[in-house]
Order: structure tokens, then sequence, then C-alpha cells
């Protein structure tokens, strides 16, 4: 593919500009425009992980949550609002169907340990860290 530079002389970017663009729209190159769906947060504390995940427009019911070792997977589906028949969209900016997001945890958990709430379209998940993971504080003893 040919890239001119006439008229871009002053820009000495427009030429990667260009052929990043073309790499985008192809597929070969994964496009920054895409945003990952649901957003999250994630912090640890002493004693668990903490997730919060942007689930605007989800019901409860339609998120699924799991634990496999060191994996937390959240999981679900963004149902499209229907449309009556013969209206026509002005702009549909709001991506629907199926999400998956999966977060490596630095200790194994177990399902027992999460705990999982979702208030005003914001999922908050704890994590509780095993007692075996936890650091121990060791004394020393005077001799």
């Amino acid at each position: 593919m040919l890239y001119p530079i006439r008229g871009r002389r002053n820009d000495p970017f427009a030429l990667m500009r260009s052929m990043m663009h073309d790499l985008e729209s192809s597929g070969v190159w994964p496009s920054t425009s895409r945003v990952t769906f649901p957003a999250v947060n994630v912090w640890q504390g002493p004693d668990a992980i903490a997730v919060t995940a942007e689930l605007p427009g989800i019901e409860a019911d339609n998120v699924e949550i799991s634990v496999k070792g060191n994996v937390l997977t959240v999981s679900g589906e963004r149902k499209a609002p229907a449309v009556p028949e013969g209206a026509r969209w002005h702009r549909n900016e709001r991506g629907y169907g199926k999400f998956s997001r999966a977060i490596r945890l630095p200790f194994a958990a177990t399902d027992d340990k999460v705990e999982a709430r979702m208030i005003n379209g914001v999922l908050r998940i704890v994590v509780s860290r095993p007692e075996e993971t936890k650091p121990r504080r060791i004394d020393v003893k005077a001799a």
C-alpha cells in the first residue's frame, strides 16, 4: 500500500498514524479504541482482594461469577433494548451481547470465600484470602 506524504511534511508522525489506522481497520492489529467491558478496579488488602465492575443496565440475575484456582471470572449478558418495528437508530454506541472478564488473583481462592453484591449497576466482589496464605508474625524469643 502506498502512503503519500505530500501535504503532511510538517507532521513527522502522520505516516505512522496512517499505517496504524490501516492495521487496525484490517483486523491485523488490535484497535486501541475498543473498550474492554466491563471496566474493573482491583485492589488488595491484608485479608482480601476487592473487585468492582461497572455493569450499567444489567440485572444481577444475568451475571455469573466463578473462581477456579487463582482466576476470578465475571461473565454475563447485556440484552439489547426492544426497538419498535419501523424505528430507525440515530446513534447506537452501547455494546450488547455476552461478555466475560478473567482476573488473575495473587492467591488460589475457593468460591466459599467469595462475596458479591450489586448496587446501582456496580458489582462489588470481595475474595477473602485463605488463612494459610496470610502472612504470619513470628515472635523472637530472648535467650
